[in-house]
């Protein structure tokens, strides 16, 4: 008895010390992931045209952006970057919708770029900072429909925000639905197919390390709330947010909605491989909503696709 009592003793010590082990790594490999990715960032090149702005978010940053003046009447859009990222990976998209004619904000989120931040908070703060950013451009410019144009990290951020965003249309590619899924499809690529069973070394830190648990980062409880009008696009080949997940995603959001999926794309390059198409069809979908003369009238009339 007593030697099965020592067994077991030293069994719950290994155990523990491989625990512990394993916690100290986990520990040592989630810093990276947020912690600010602080730095400057390159002013557009004169085609874009506009000027910096700056305006204060309740994360607690002021936010650093750029402000591109459009045609009265023709509706205001906000761009929101991915994680990691900054305005810049934006600059396109903002071309062609300045070129149409819609007023265009960038920003760069809490933690990003030039925006101050002490930790990336994958959607949390930063959804407080896409609500500032709504009222910023509300106020600067006041007779237009807003438009939201999300990417990634920027999409989940729009879906996040509490209350829920006030603006007349969303674009979101490639959200994630959960923040488990998408530290689960990040450890697959990273640690091979079994990689996923790690989750829970990484989603334990949240509340020490960021201030919250995984629960507040779940954009799929929320979209289903959202009456404005919605296209979601995902790319087929994504993985870091799968198709079978913006599948999910796009079934759990309330109508109006759209659904785009693009076969041979991965995560983040939608705009960047497919322009040819891509631009054309969210131009539809936001003159459809935005429009000051057409918009309104369209209400109820999306269909999913």
């Amino acid at each position: 008895m007593r030697r099965l009592a020592s067994i077991a003793a030293k069994l719950a010590l290994l155990l523990g010390i491989v625990l512990g082990i394993a916690g100290a790594l986990s520990w040592q490999l989630a810093g990276p992931m947020i912690e600010a990715a602080n730095h400057r960032v390159a002013v557009p090149d004169e085609r874009l045209g506009g000027h910096a702005v700056s305006f204060a978010s309740e994360s607690g940053a002021q936010i650093a952006g750029w402000l591109v003046p459009g045609t009265r009447g023709a509706g205001a859009v906000i761009l929101l970057h991915g994680v990691r990222a900054d305005r810049s990976g934006m600059y396109r998209r903002a071309r062609f919708l300045a070129a149409a004619g819609y007023t265009v904000l960038l920003f760069d989120f809490q933690a990003h770029g030039e925006s101050a931040g002490a930790y990336i908070t994958f959607g949390h703060l930063e959804s407080r900072d896409a609500t500032a950013a709504v009222a910023f451009l509300r106020s600067a410019a006041p007779h237009e429909h807003i438009g939201v144009i999300g990417l990634s990290m920027g999409a989940a951020a729009a879906l996040l925000a509490e209350p829920p965003l006030r603006v007349d249309a969303l674009v979101l590619e490639e959200s994630y639905p959960t923040i488990e899924e998408a530290l689960a499809d990040r450890l697959r690529q990273q640690y091979g197919d079994h990689g996923g069973a790690l989750l829970p070394l990484f989603t334990w830190q949240m509340p020490l390390r960021i201030g919250i648990g995984p629960d507040a980062l779940r954009p799929i409880d929320h979209i289903g709330a959202l009456r404005v009008p919605k296209l979601l696009i995902a790319g087929a080949q994504d993985r870091n947010t799968t198709l079978a997940e913006s599948k999910r995603l796009f079934e759990a959001a309330a109508e109006p909605k759209e659904f785009w999926v693009v076969a041979d794309a991965g995560h983040k390059d939608i705009r960047e491989r497919h322009a040819a198409e891509y631009e054309p069809r969210v131009l539809e979908f936001l003159a459809r909503w935005l429009r000051a003369d057409q918009g309104r009238a369209n209400q109820g009339r999306a269909t999913a696709h």
